[in-house]
């Protein structure tokens, strides 16, 4: 019986395992990934998240609590942050395409990757959803997708113990898909951590933190831009 029980477990294992989708790795932009005479380029961002004060390692519900209570003050002043910078990197991307000749398209609305048809099997460098609907939508056949997964504040813990400062942060991804084909021909992962310049610790206004919460947000809108300047 106890040998039955470890097989199952061992072919659970190898199941979850032989079915997790590897990470995609970094697709650099090549010269002829965009067109001057037939391309017309879509540039949009996915919805923003919440601006916050994330806290990774407290991982138990009272390791949160405690911590959440710590960095009360924090969390109130950065979820007022704004971010108007961060929007206009759709722009700044628009206007670096468009000086490499381009067509560009901006397009107003959020666009809802989450919300569009999966894609089974991958292919290599394809992606994970089918944005192939988009193209007749907006009258493009490439999309730029700028896409920022966290927005605020970092601070990791052990437990109930943290074990940084606070650090202003920006994490998303940028790609370009082509929506014949539904594959990456740019994708890039783009992590920003700032520490503040002086001491952090300075209640209510948090001064350090907030210049370095818009430090970060400036060199992570250079990442996503710069491959569409070179």
């Amino acid at each position: 019986m106890q040998f039955r029980i470890g097989l199952a477990i061992v072919a659970a294992t190898v199941f979850f395992t032989g079915c997790a989708t590897p990470p995609q790795p970094p697709v650099p932009l090549a010269s002829t990934a965009m067109s001057t005479t037939t391309d017309r380029i879509g540039v949009a961002m996915a919805p923003l998240p919440k601006v916050d004060t994330y806290l990774p390692g407290a991982d138990c519900l009272l390791c949160l609590a405690a911590a959440s209570l710590a960095n009360h003050s924090l969390t109130a002043h950065t979820q007022k942050l704004p971010v108007d910078d961060v929007r206009k990197l759709k722009e700044d991307m628009a206007e670096a395409i468009r000086k490499r000749g381009a067509q560009v398209q901006v397009i107003a609305d959020d666009v809802d990757v989450a919300s569009l048809p999966d894609v089974s099997p991958k292919a290599p460098n394809g992606a994970l959803k089918d944005f192939a609907s988009l193209g007749s939508k907006y009258g493009i056949n490439k999309l730029v997708v700028l896409q920022i997964n966290m927005l605020g504040m970092l601070r990791t813990y052990a437990a109930y113990f943290p074990t940084s400062d606070p650090k202003g942060v920006l994490r998303g991804t940028g790609y370009m898909v082509n929506l014949g084909t539904n594959t990456y021909e740019w994708y890039l992962p783009v992590d920003v951590v700032r520490s503040s310049d002086g001491p952090w610790d300075e209640p209510p206004a948090f001064p350090g933190l907030t210049n370095a919460y818009f430090q970060a947000i400036e060199q992570g809108k250079d990442q996503f831009v710069k491959p569409f300047r070179e």
